[in-house]
């Protein structure tokens, strides 16, 4: 068993060489190793199989990643001991993506190809292979050959018919995208088979699964496959929507890791296969080994749980992006802001921008008003500091007097999630974990977020007050206050107990947290901003662009202004997000960020990893990497359950030496069997 050189070195008996990774997650061990291939498994033993190997004297499983005829290895190699199935799961495309991503995250390759390629259900593997349209009732749960009649797929090549998906100059109708100067050509482009890369800021009301749906067409019929990745199950279910519209059954499959074992396999397989050309799913799906990859499009990219939470933590923007560059296929970002990463596409040339001129946002747009301006604080002085200012309590009156539906965006859920002693305003704590203490429901008595334990008796230890006031106002508070001043208008709410997907038109009082927001019939007639200052005044670098991203999503939903839309955010009307969001210009404030930030030296204008663990551990991985030139070691910042985080910055030009140095100290810690683990994080979301 031996490293990743070949040579001239022929084995003895002639048998053939197994390059394997080993599913060992040990920075020292991060590196292929050879293996003889029996006569018996030669025909199953082929690039791509999952394998059973013997490494220091333990049946481990591997991954075997090509075949060759010699090895570098000086002494005896020892023979492959099982082929597990001899279905090729892992594409070779998807172990060069695999190989990029752990070294872009200063990774191991085991630790990626655990992402990439789903548990085996060797009885899924049995089944007989089913056509697309069967294959596609995976996404509902259903046996396979449930769907009953399949209808035609539609024919997306140029000349065929008529109809409104098959127009257009590259046989596509760019439809919505006329909105974008640049959308039809993004669309042609696709179609030709070329590879262009867009980062497309959506206009407020816009159907952005079907311009998604309509981008995935051009694709096809340009010959080539897509994979598309969005956050959540809700808009998984809207593109899902929109692809069978557009598409027909049978021509995508859904890769989620909700989908259970069995269905999520089944999908998978029917992608390797070469089945369906398109996959759709959460970040389960940045790895999907499409054949013949012409698209990679990423939905709202600022959103965190495209974040993978395993080591090595990679982004699923980043992961996308680096499938385009090695496959030399199209890339869509999009979303109704843009992140900072997304604007450094653009200003380096990487990407073009899709936006839509001034007339048609004027046209599209709803009419935003802030409640801390001038003119605002001169007609109600107390908007400073009312939860519910004049402005929006008016502009909820007149919409639902107007039989229009009103959604109000809280950022907390929950009752009370934080509330303070009435007399002094010292934050309540529990007295046996020093957790916050909570209300659940107005009767209720305070309880701990962190323990759970109840503090019934609850005293302040400063000034021994017993009253509590409420320091954070949650949805479910919300909802009551607002069914109180408008009586006999119902109240529905949206969070993480129930999530709604749609609400009916009339009037009506829709509380919602960020993400949850429902789609209203025909758009919201106002919608209400909360609570701004939870957003705006947290401790994180992202804090502003995050506060204008659940913004825009909010105010997205309502209708035109010409048709009586109208959105109130409770905020000074001067601060840098609230302008962005009163203009409807996220691109502005996207390249503002960035311009700070590269004032600062902070991502994405640099590159910086973080090192976290007890003081003596990073502290030992830090004197153990060759860090580049350049390279600043900032902190230590504290981190949580008693432990600390260094920071490691570098220009962007030496990333991938910091990557390479960080593992390789890993690989030394680990090869000396270092008790204390070492989290590394390249380009992490959250750095304080």
């Amino acid at each position: 068993m031996t490293g990743t050189t070949p040579s001239d070195r022929r084995p003895a008996d002639g048998s053939p060489v197994a390059r394997v990774c080993v599913d060992v997650a040990l920075p020292h061990l991060d590196r292929p190793f050879d293996y003889l291939v029996p006569a018996g498994l030669a025909d199953d033993a082929v690039p791509g199989v999952r394998v059973k190997v013997r490494f220091a004297g333990q049946l481990v499983d591997g991954w075997l990643l090509e075949r060759v005829d010699s090895s570098a290895h000086d002494g005896r190699l020892a023979y492959l001991e099982k082929v597990i199935s001899p279905e090729p799961v892992l594409a070779p495309e998807v172990a060069r993506l695999a190989r990029a991503v752990a070294d872009r995250y200063a990774g191991n390759l085991a630790d990626v190809l655990r992402l990439a390629v789903p548990p085996r259900h060797a009885r899924v593997e049995k089944e007989p292979r089913a056509d697309p349209a069967q294959v596609d009732s995976a996404r509902a749960g259903t046996d396979p050959g449930d769907d009953g009649p399949t209808p035609p797929a539609v024919d997306l090549a140029p000349g065929a018919g008529d109809g409104p998906a098959r127009r257009g100059a590259a046989g596509v109708d760019p439809r919505g995208w006329r909105d974008y100067p640049a959308g039809p050509a993004f669309l042609t482009a696709l179609a030709d088979g070329r590879a262009p890369r867009a980062v497309w800021s959506a206009l407020a009301g816009e159907d952005w699964a079907a311009r998604y749906a309509d981008a995935v067409a051009a694709t096809l019929s340009g010959g080539r496959g897509a994979v598309v990745v969005v956050a959540d199950a809700r808009d998984l279910d809207r593109l899902d929507a929109a692809l069978t519209t557009l598409l027909g059954p049978g021509r995508h499959v859904t890769l989620s890791a909700a989908l259970g074992p069995a269905r999520r396999y089944r999908a998978f397989l029917a992608v390797r296969r070469g089945d369906v050309p398109v996959v759709i799913g959460t970040r389960a799906a940045m790895f999907a080994p499409v054949d013949r990859l012409g698209l990679v499009a990423i939905w709202d990219d600022g959103d965190d749980l495209h974040a993978e939470p395993r080591a090595p933590y990679p982004h699923a923007r980043e992961v996308l992006l680096t499938r385009a560059r090695l496959a030399d296929a199209a890339a869509l970002v999009g979303g109704w802001t843009r992140t900072a990463e997304g604007q450094l596409l653009v200003e380096t040339g990487w990407a073009r921008e899709v936006v839509a001129d001034r007339a048609t946002l004027r046209a599209r747009t709803p009419a935003i008003a802030p409640t801390g301006d001038d003119p605002q604080l001169a007609r109600d002085p107390g908007a400073a500091t009312a939860r519910l200012p004049s402005l929006a309590w008016t502009t909820a009156r007149d919409t639902l007097r107007a039989d229009a539906p009103v959604l109000v965006q809280v950022p907390r859920r929950g009752y009370l999630p934080s509330v303070s002693c009435a007399e002094c305003r010292t934050p309540a704590r529990c007295p046996h974990c020093a957790g916050p203490l909570a209300l659940r429901a107005a009767d209720a008595p305070p309880a701990c977020r962190w323990c759970g334990r109840v503090t019934a008796a609850y005293a302040c230890p400063q000034c021994g007050g017993r009253r509590l006031r409420a320091a954070v106002t949650g949805a479910r508070r919300t909802a009551e206050e607002l069914g109180r001043a408008f009586p006999g208008v119902p109240v529905r709410t949206s969070g993480r107990d129930e999530v709604l997907a749609t609400v009916p038109t009339g009037a009506a009082l829709v509380i919602a947290t960020p993400g949850a927001e429902p789609v209203a019939d025909g758009g919201y007639g106002a919608v209400l901003l909360l609570d701004s200052w939870a957003l705006l005044t947290r401790a994180d670098l992202r804090a502003g662009e995050e506060a204008l991203r659940r913004w825009l999503s909010a105010a997205a939903l309502a209708r035109p202004a010409p048709a009586g839309g109208k959105v109130v955010v409770v905020a000074d009307g001067a601060l840098a997000p609230v302008q962005a969001l009163l203009r409807w210009d996220p691109g502005w404030f996207a390249a503002r960020e960035l311009a700070e930030r590269r004032e600062l030296g902070f991502p994405p204008a640099v590159k910086m990893a973080s090192v976290t663990g007890g003081a003596e551990a990073v502290a030992d991985l830090l004197a153990q990497a060759r860090l580049p030139d350049g390279a600043e070691v900032l902190g230590p910042v504290p981190a949580d359950e008693d432990r600390e985080r260094m920071l490691v910055r570098v220009p962007r030009s030496r990333a991938a030496a910091l990557a390479g140095a960080l593992h390789t100290a890993a690989g030394v810690r680990s090869a000396r069997r270092a008790a204390e683990p070492v989290r590394l994080q390249v380009d992490p979301l959250a750095l304080f």
